[in-house]
């Protein structure tokens, strides 16, 4: 297997997985593998699967090789090698279509790997949002209805405004109407 040029050693010679969590979004699977300090990283994104290989902090070789559960594009899939993880981003080929699952064969779910895990901290049920943001306007807009349409009582009496606040609303206008004078005089004096 080769990776930019370069060779991936064979899995015999690794010792361990990368634990890693996953979530789903709508155009994007995030997959977040927990290595302390990695190095020698090399990741391959293929269409329909990944192979993740470095080493650890303590030169311990770590692989993982992980089947998709559906097509990503390759083209449009990085990852990014931070101090303490290895985050992948995979886009869809076929957006707005959940993953249930991020390993393809159904069967191997109860035989999942001990070191996939579901990232609940980023998990969002995207399907349903439209239906959620329609919901909750709804529910504002008859919140709305319903304050208008219901007797509140008499307005409340104003006249305990103090002077000062009357002559800064008497300024205020005067400013705005000079302001608008202004703007109008010379079309008047044509």
């Amino acid at each position: 297997l080769r990776v930019g040029g370069e060779s991936l050693p064979q899995v015999e010679e690794f010792n361990q997985p990368a634990p890693a969590r996953w979530f789903d979004r709508k155009k994007y699977v995030t997959i977040n593998f927990w290595v302390q300090r990695p190095k020698d990283v090399q990741v391959d994104i293929q269409q329909d699967k990944m192979i993740l290989c470095c080493k650890n902090c303590t030169d311990d070789m770590i692989y993982n090789e992980l089947p998709f559960f559906d097509k990503v594009q390759i083209h449009d899939s990085r990852e990014r090698i931070y101090e303490r993880t290895i985050h992948i981003l995979l886009r869809k080929v076929k957006p707005d279509i959940a993953w249930p699952r991020l390993q393809k064969d159904e069967a191997k779910v109860n035989l999942c790997p001990s070191w996939i895990s579901v990232d609940f901290d980023n998990w969002r049920d995207w399907e349903n949002e439209e239906d959620e943001g329609k919901e909750e306007y709804d529910r504002y807009v008859d919140m709305i209805r319903e304050m208008a349409d219901s007797n509140k009582g008499e307005a409340p009496d104003m006249d305990d405004l103090s002077d000062v606040s009357a002559q800064f609303c008497s300024y205020v206008r005067l400013r705005f109407l000079s302001s608008l004078l202004k703007k109008t005089t010379p079309f008047i004096q044509q």
